[in-house]
């Protein structure tokens, strides 16, 4: 069936949305092959959250697939044959991609810090610049076209994944942080304590 490409998110307007619709859109319109599939509830706390009579239109009207919020998502992403998430916001390193990458799945995302720590163009996804529609779906014909290019990517990607973001190297990572941060101030505390007059007796004399 058609290539399903799968944007997991809170659905706010900082995490590419309006970016994916406009995608889904252009590729409707230029006669690509794809499902755009958008997974997550809306954040309506934040006064960027997307609308959910908003999301509901889009829905209604074929344009993309909204699903709402999703509790098996090793189900959704086993379904997708590609993970896009068009970002603009702040990230840290996003767990959809990491997911996507340790599901063996390519990655469509922004080249911008966090993401493209675990995207890495050509190997296990494809880099879009921010704010560019015409460039996802670009990204999206080119993985439309070429399954090998798709499986090639996945295996990267769950590579990159058993390597660099396990659990265990992760953890390790942080403990040697730890380490290091204790005994530099330890180091530091030593040091004061040697450059640090001693204090004088300020007992009164005796009468």
């Amino acid at each position: 069936g058609p290539v399903r490409v799968v944007m997991a998110s809170r659905l706010i307007w900082d995490k590419g949305v309006a970016e994916f619709v406009s995608a889904a859109r252009i590729a409707r319109d230029t006669g690509v092959g794809a499902r755009f599939i958008l997974v997550g509830e809306t954040d309506p706390g934040n006064p960027a959250a997307v609308p959910t009579q908003q999301l509901e239109e889009w829905h209604r009207s074929g344009l993309v697939e909204w699903l709402g919020r999703r509790e098996d998502m090793p189900e959704v992403l086993r379904q997708a044959h590609v993970v896009c998430l068009p970002t603009n916001y702040r990230e840290g390193v996003p767990r959809i991609l990491i997911e996507a990458a340790s599901t063996g799945r390519p990655i469509i995302t922004t080249d911008s810090p966090g993401c493209r720590d675990i995207a890495r163009n050509g190997e296990n996804g494809i880099l879009v610049p921010l704010h560019d529609p015409d460039a996802i779906v670009d990204a999206v014909r080119r993985l439309c076209r070429d399954s090998g290019l798709r499986r090639s990517m996945g295996r990267r990607g769950r590579v990159i994944v058993e390597t660099e973001f396990a659990q265990e190297i992760v953890f390790e990572a942080l403990f040697q942080l730890y380490d290091d941060l204790l005994e530099s101030s330890s180091r530091h505390n030593r040091s004061a304590n040697r450059l640090r007059p001693r204090a004088r007796d300020r007992r009164a004399p005796s009468s």
